[in-house]
């Protein structure tokens, strides 16, 4: 590396650390803050804000322009070195850049909606942290790193998602959380253990880098062979089920989706952070950042599995009443999409949408929060007992919310996919490379495209029917509770500036001054390779075509069903009651994997109290036992034995001391006795 490479390279290096070590000394300064002084709102969002500034900055340089790797050595074992550093290249500036400034908004809004919580202090402080956990997570060169860091995601979102712990629920679906990631971790571990194992490294950049070692391996005759080694091709399948694993439980994938939902029981701030553009695109990006590793087979996996997990979430959002849970299956249906792209090979439009839906997903659910807010006060107001999340009691709130509204709609969308969005540029790439990666395959290929266009449509009608049952009609509340008293408001400059700018980001003009040609994305193209060809068929005009109209038709037609005709699902019916019971899958899982877990889990106990316990109480009593017979023989028989002959010694003693008087004619006796004795006793015999 030439002198002046070198110092470019040391520059954006530091400014990279930097930006991500301003929200941990956030979180280490909020840590010692007390509780009445409330300034760790503004301490937790300057930080924020100088890491946005360094990461655009970093960005700025590196993006399309060069590759930063800079390591030093961290630890030896044997003969094997650890490095620690910093790997920036297209896909990390992207990420490092996106965190800090999706973060940057909801930092501003989580100042005023959590601003009368007890807790203030300690919500940015594990904010702070988080927002860190996720900047190292993107930049690291090492799978150590890589791994150490996607654990600490995982435990700062557990401690975000239970933050309200005083609440049942949400302590139960922190634990859901927690668990389910913890299962996404052994695949993750074991992934890197084996890549080691075949590679010798854990160096990322000699494994994923352009001409890594990955990359330069090939699967031939049942063996794994790499330019220094090879293992059995079963490996290779074992390492790619350990990515999925770590993939489908960070991204909320089927089938390790379900804790997402559950994760709403957090502040709605928490959720447009992480559960929007940030943890859960952590998945997405461990697919880039390994992607040479797959094999098409494998990357067949990814887009039957995204498109079936996007296709079963919107199914599911269709007939959900909570506000923020629609918006969570709206998460998971989206970043189905995200798999499926990186599955049909549509690298570049999967990173891509991550991006997009980073900022409209955000401002989605920082709208839900603004509605979810108000309609508290109006519950606390006049004393109501509701649920402010769900929409069947809203209605007409367009006029009591004009900003926020507004800002639905974009976010909305964005979100269908409509032309002047981001989300068309993303959103129709993905179908139309969909299409074109199942051209010529067998039938059951044609599947993955037609379940991504069906996925669109029930998008268009689950979004539509939120958007008309929040705030177009009437107050539906009013209709329960007649009379009861309205004082609600888009709120102050922190909620109102955070929904302009994530509004602003969720139109065409921040990616492509080309409203409907996402082929001229600048962030598309900068990961595209070199030689990628342009509009080589009729599915990059018919497809675009074609979805706005049928997404426009099916808008029309929710608005037509809720707000014209007041439409009543038929709750009775088998497909809305598999919607509404989220496909089942939570009561199996609880039937039959909780469940039996717990029955086993009763029978070890059962089987450690009985079977365990009472071989060690028999034992216990046994040995009991013989140490009282042991103590009973000692003192009655061995005692008794050595009383015995002490007594008999003595009484000897004593009987021949009787011989010792010392007069000698005692001595003539004795003697005269003992002659007549022998005498008598020959004469006997």
């Amino acid at each position: 590396m030439i002198p002046d490479q070198a110092h470019t390279a040391h520059i954006q290096t530091f400014h990279t650390v930097v930006a991500v070590v301003l929200p941990l000394l956030a979180a280490v300064i909020n840590n010692f803050i007390p509780n009445k002084v409330k300034i760790t709102g503004w301490i937790s969002t300057i930080a924020i804000l100088l890491s946005a500034a360094f990461a655009i900055s970093v960005f700025a340089a590196v993006w399309n322009t060069t590759t930063v790797h800079t390591q030093q050595l961290w630890f030896t074992i044997g003969a094997t070195k650890v490095y620690a550093g910093v790997w920036l290249n297209n896909l990390s500036v992207m990420m490092l850049a996106l965190v800090p400034v999706i973060a940057l908004p909801v930092h501003i809004y989580s100042m005023a909606y959590m601003r009368e919580d007890e807790r203030f202090n300690r919500y940015f402080t594990y904010l702070s942290f988080f927002c860190f956990s996720m900047l190292a997570l993107v930049v690291v060169d090492s799978t150590v790193l890589l791994y150490a860091f996607w654990e600490l995601v995982g435990f700062s979102s557990y401690l975000l998602i239970g933050f309200w712990f005083t609440r049942d629920k949400a302590v139960q679906a922190n634990k859901k959380a927690f668990i389910m990631n913890r299962i996404g971790d052994i695949g993750l571990l074991s992934a890197i253990i084996i890549l080691f194992a075949q590679y010798g490294t854990f160096d990322l950049v000699q494994l994923f880098g352009d001409g890594g070692l990955v990359s330069r391996s090939v699967i031939e005759n049942g063996l794994w062979v790499a330019p220094a080694g090879q293992l059995p091709a079963i490996w290779q399948y074992v390492a790619f089920w350990g990515i999925f694993l770590g993939m489908a439980a960070k991204s909320a994938q089927f089938p390790l989706h379900t804790w997402l939902p559950d994760a709403m029981e957090g502040p709605t701030s928490v959720s447009a952070l992480i559960h929007a553009a940030t943890m859960v695109a952590a998945g997405v990006f461990l697919l880039g950042r390994a992607y040479p590793l797959f094999t098409p087979e494998e990357l067949s996996v990814f887009a039957v599995i995204g498109c079936f997990t996007a296709f079963m979430a919107a199914s599911i959002a269709l007939t959900q009443n909570d506000l923020k849970r629609i918006l969570a299956y709206s998460t998971i249906s989206q970043l189905g999409f995200m798999v499926l792209a990186m599955g049909v090979g549509a690298y570049a439009s999967s990173l891509f949408h991550l991006a997009t839906h980073a900022f409209f997903k955000c401002l989605l659910f920082l709208v839900a929060g603004i509605v979810i807010h108000e309609m508290q006060h109006v519950k606390h107001e006049n004393h109501l007992d509701i649920d402010p999340q769900n929409i069947l009691y809203m209605g007409g709130l367009r006029k009591k919310l004009p900003l926020t509204f507004i800002a639905a709609v974009v976010g909305s969308l964005a979100l269908i996919g409509l032309l002047f969005t981001s989300g068309y540029l993303s959103k129709d790439g993905i179908l139309i490379q969909a299409f074109e990666w199942a051209e010529g395959k067998a039938w059951y290929f044609q599947l993955v495209p037609a379940g991504a266009l069906l996925t669109s449509l029930l998008t268009a009608f689950y979004v539509s029917r939120l958007i008309v049952k929040v705030f177009f009609g009437k107050f539906r509340l009013l209709d329960v509770h007649p009379g009861i008293k309205l004082h609600i408001s888009d709120g102050g400059w922190n909620y109102k500036l955070p929904l302009v700018l994530l509004a602003l980001c969720s139109l065409f003009p921040l990616f492509s001054l080309h409203p409907w040609l996402y082929e001229h994305a600048w962030l598309y193209q900068g990961f595209l390779p070199s030689n990628h060809l342009e509009r080589m068929n009729i599915y990059h005009t018919l497809i675009p075509i074609g979805v706005n109209i049928f997404c426009v038709m099916v808008v029309y037609l929710a608005y037509a069903m809720y707000v014209k005709r007041n439409y009543v699902a038929h709750q009775n019916s088998r497909l809305f009651k598999l919607s509404y019971n989220q496909w089942y899958i939570d009561a199996f899982y609880n039937k039959v994997i909780v469940n039996s877990v717990l029955a086993l889990s009763r029978l070890l106990y059962w089987f450690d109290r009985t079977v365990i316990d009472g071989l060690v109480n028999l034992l216990r009593n046994i040995v009991g036992e013989l140490s009282s017979l042991a103590q009973w023989t000692d003192r009655y028989i061995v005692n008794g034995i050595i009383y015995l002959i002490t007594v008999l010694v003595r009484r000897i003693g004593n009987l021949a001391r009787l011989f010792q008087g010392g007069k000698v004619q005692y001595y003539l006796y004795s003697m005269l006795a003992v002659v007549l004795l022998v005498f008598i006793f020959k004469l006997l015999i």
